[in-house]
């Protein structure tokens, strides 16, 4: 059977409980402030990383890439008590309608905000950290992975982002998911949720 992939997502979204309202504003300011608003998780993504946080209950969560602040703020909602969220990006201007929308949904205490170029702040954060996603630069998605790879905690896991643009053998991510599959040190798999995640890990 054939399917209609845009069909699919709108199914999927009418069968994910629907987020609270303050992600529809959010979602609306973004669009109407923002170029490039689609680089919002929105709300099935969100509820994946929302759910992955409330299973995994990780205490330090790094993300590389806030944007306006869907995924940080999902994340950090499910984040077991003393749990904290390292908030990675380089914009100001939206990491300031993240930190907005944060203080409103009652999460920007589990939340640091970090400005700057991701792989500077990268070498002057230690880890270990639980869970990462990564949803930034894409060519520079593989300089991320190796810089916190190391930093990564036993039994932790990298979450990236948009990785089924590697379809197209021309965009970065080709490249980046032919190099994760061949790494030994880890196991990984790629999901179709949206524009892709992939889960890594490190080989037990």
């Amino acid at each position: 059977m054939a399917y209609d992939w845009e069909a699919v997502e709108r199914y999927a979204e009418a069968h994910t409980t629907r987020p609270p309202e303050l992600f529809e504003r959010l979602a609306a300011e973004t669009r109407a402030r923002f170029e490039n608003p689609q680089m919002m998780v929105g709300p099935v993504e969100g509820a994946f990383l929302r759910f992955f946080v409330a299973a995994a209950r990780p205490r330090r969560v790094l993300e590389i890439g806030v944007f306006t602040g869907w995924s940080s703020i999902e994340m950090a909602s499910a984040l077991p008590p003393g749990g904290r969220l390292v908030a990675c990006d380089v914009n100001e201007e939206t990491t300031a309608v993240a930190r907005r929308y944060a203080q409103e949904a009652g999460v920007a205490e589990r939340i640091e905000y970090r400005l700057g170029p991701a792989l500077e702040t990268l070498a002057e954060l230690e880890g270990p950290f639980d869970l990462v996603f990564l949803d930034a630069r894409k060519d520079e998605y593989l300089a991320y992975y190796e810089a916190v790879l190391p930093k990564l905690a036993e039994g932790g896991t990298i979450l990236a982002d948009n990785t089924l643009f590697g379809m197209d053998e021309e965009h970065p991510l080709a490249e980046f998911n032919r190099r994760i599959l061949a790494d030994q040190r880890v196991e990984c798999v790629l999901l179709p949720i949206r524009e892709g995640v992939t889960l890594i890990r490190r080989r037990p």
